[in-house]
């Protein structure tokens, strides 16, 4: 049998117990055709990077699959039918992995609870120090002399 990661987003006006029946229906597919599914992961609700059938959010869930080709196809023709399920997408891959995904693992930290300082590299532009009165327009220097240029006031062509 082969692995695969399965990730469906559901439409937002459904509830997470929904979501979890779903999730329960397209594991009883797999088990059904000879398969096993191996992690369950519900993401939560989130933004999704564009409207998709007029739902900004959604509630993101992965599959972790040990089933032969035929059950996740089944699986994936069950999910277009159903109309709760937005997107899909089944990957192949050579080995499934253990404990949590890395969206789960981004969840417990929160950016908004970093400090200022560790935003970008530019820091508090300690580096550049003060700089000073920048004075008038005449005062800014060069070979400039009342906004024209030297080599002119000196009787040459520029």
């Amino acid at each position: 049998m082969a692995f695969y990661e399965n990730v469906f987003i559901a439409r937002q006006d459904i509830a997470a117990n929904q979501v979890e029946a779903l999730t329960e229906q397209f594991a009883t597919i797999i088990t059904e055709n000879g398969g096993q599914v191996t992690k369950r992961e519900y993401w939560g609700l989130r933004n999704v990077a564009y409207r998709i059938r007029k739902n900004r959010k959604a509630h993101y869930v992965l599959l972790n699959i040990d089933a032969p080709p035929a059950a996740v196809a089944e699986m994936e023709r069950n999910m277009r039918i159903n109309e709760d399920v937005l997107r899909s997408l089944t990957v192949r891959v050579d080995a499934l992995e253990e404990g949590p995904s890395a969206m789960m693992q981004s969840k417990g930290r929160d950016d908004r609870d970093r400090p200022r300082r560790e935003y970008g590299d530019r820091g508090d532009r300690g580096d550049r120090g003060d700089r000073g009165d920048r004075g008038d327009r005449g005062d800014r220097g060069g070979d400039r002399e009342g906004g024209r240029d030297a080599a002119v006031v000196a009787g040459g062509e520029a």
